[in-house]
C-alpha cells in the first residue's frame, strides 16, 4: 500500500466494516490474515467462522413453518 494512497473503510449499521483494497489484519493474538480482495468485508459481531473476515453469520434467520 502506497503511504499517499488512503483506505477506504465504510462502517455500515447492521453488519461488517467494508476495507477498500487489499489489506492485511493484524489480529490481537499475534497472527496476520492477508485479504487480496478488492472490497473486504470484517466481522464486528465475532459470529463468523471465517473471523476476522465476515461470512454473514450476522443475518438473521427467519424461521420456516413447520409442516403438520
Amino acid at each position: 500500500m502506497s503511504p499517499e494512497r488512503a483506505q477506504r473503510v465504510v462502517v455500515t449499521g447492521d453488519g461488517p466494516v467494508l476495507v477498500e483494497g487489499p489489506v492485511e489484519i493484524d489480529l490481537p493474538d499475534g497472527s496476520r490474515v492477508v485479504s487480496q480482495r478488492p472490497v473486504t468485508a470484517l466481522c464486528v459481531c465475532r459470529r463468523s467462522a471465517r473471523y476476522p473476515i465476515c461470512d454473514t453469520s450476522h443475518r438473521t434467520r427467519k424461521k420456516t413453518e413447520e409442516s403438520s
